[in-house]
């Protein structure tokens, strides 16, 4: 049997207000096209979908097309979990019409590890796998919050909620194969979660959340239980393997989230299951959308506009200008540089024109090494704001940050989300 174990698609994300449906739809045809072409049998999403708990109507127009078209093909089985950005109800609004086109949503943890246990039959209704479909468990599904409770004292509680839950549907998965008999003696174990292992590895600032406020919790591959063949794992947005382990991976998403990941190759995992023996082999997946980051001095900056624009690029870029050279006239000149190409300019950093600013960048020091209260106030002396009037804009300047920090529209590192850089 085949599955194909993929992830974080983020359907509906913008790029610094740039709408990406076309990338999107590019990759849901390609996907398509690769189920059919190497005999796919399950498809596994390994959670987040959407990137908003209420995506729009051309997000979901794109994901319910898709699963049309696959519930057409030689694809049997879709198994699709909850990731944290991702609506629970929201994803499991359609269940039962979904089930009916063979497409299994689980969207909440229950209580119960007999409604994460799917076990999937083949054309003739034999069992050919069993999936435990554990989706993003929230802090509320592993713990009951205590007063008083120490740091170390929430993150170990959660750690054992995690560990108790994927034990309870292993215990279940086991059950179902032992109720087989001997024709369940070869039948494959598949477990599926949205969560950080232990091991795990972001790069740079790919945008991925801690899922859990306050702490650092990581799952150790220990945590999962021995009766896994293989292990889908989606919300880190690199493809890697969980400390070295050849069947328990991150697919990674399938386009580049932010500039934190320009130049990252993006793949999907190939599992080829005989009886309960897992080969995996990556399949790239085609790169959609170029993005470029553009940072250094004018020198450096300038140097590569030629070298994108003699190559014919249609980059969407981000130019972090980080020079000694004063630049206030930045994005007049790279506009200049920009005419007549394809390429298109989304983002500028000028970290020069801030520390200017600011007025009190220190010997040694970047901006980099402020705080954002730092930052206001350095700016509040450069301007000689007179103290009088300093509290309520100091008020006002932290009502700002709030608003901009509870919208998740803000809240991804690499500012894929947010508003434009000075």
């Amino acid at each position: 049997m085949r599955l194909l174990h993929t992830s974080d698609w983020h359907i509906g994300r913008n790029l610094y207000g740039r709408r990406r449906y076309e990338e999107f739809e590019a990759f849901l045809n390609w996907l398509a096209e690769l189920l059919e072409r190497e005999g796919v049998e399950a498809l596994l999403v390994a959670g987040d979908v959407f990137d908003t708990g209420t995506p729009g109507n051309r997000a979901q127009e794109l994901y319910y097309r898709f699963l049309c078209r696959v519930a057409e093909s030689s694809c049997r089985h879709v198994v699709v979990i909850a990731g944290n950005h991702d609506s629970p109800s929201f994803l499991e609004a359609p269940k039962e019409l979904l089930r009916a086109l063979d497409v299994h949503v689980v969207g909440s943890a229950s209580g119960d590890p007999r409604d994460e246990v799917l076990t999937l039959h083949d054309e003739r209704g034999r069992p050919e796998l069993i999936v435990c479909a554990v989706p993003y468990l929230r802090d509320r599904d592993l713990r009951v919050s205590e007063a008083g409770e120490s740091l170390e004292d929430k993150t170990r509680s959660l750690l054992e909620g995690l560990r108790d839950h994927y034990a309870a549907v292993g215990e279940e998965a086991e059950r179902r194969r032992r109720e087989l008999g001997e024709h369940g003696d070869d039948l494959p174990i598949v477990g599926m979660g949205h969560l950080f292992a232990a091991g795990g590895e972001t790069f740079g600032d790919d945008g991925v959340r801690d899922l859990y406020v306050g702490s650092l919790v990581r799952v150790a591959l220990d945590a999962f239980p021995a009766c896994f063949d293989y292990l889908a794992l989606g919300h880190l947005h690199s493809p890697q393997r969980v400390k070295g382990c050849e069947t328990a991976r991150y697919s990674g998403s399938p386009i580049p989230m932010g500039f934190g990941e320009a130049g990252q190759r993006k793949s999907v995992c190939l599992a080829e299951l005989q009886g309960r023996e897992v080969s995996v082999r990556l399949l790239e997946v085609p790169l959609f959308q170029e993005l470029e980051r553009l940072r250094g001095d004018w020198k450096g900056i300038s140097t590569r506009l030629r070298e994108l624009k003699e190559a014919g690029s249609c980059a969407w870029l981000e130019v972090l200008y980080e020079g000694a050279e004063l630049m206030p006239d930045l994005r007049e000149r790279l506009e200049d540089e920009l005419k007549g190409t394809e390429l298109e300019l989304l983002k500028v950093g000028n970290e020069r024109a801030v520390e200017s600013a600011l007025g009190r960048i220190r010997e040694g020091e970047t901006l980099r090494d402020l705080d954002e209260s730092e930052a206001f106030e350095r700016l509040l002396e450069s301007r000689e704001v007179p103290e009088a009037q300093r509290p309520d804009l100091r008020l006002s300047y932290q009502e700002v940050l709030a608003s901009l920090y509870d919208d998740d529209s803000f809240d991804e590192p690499d500012g894929s989300q947010g508003g434009e850089g000075i």
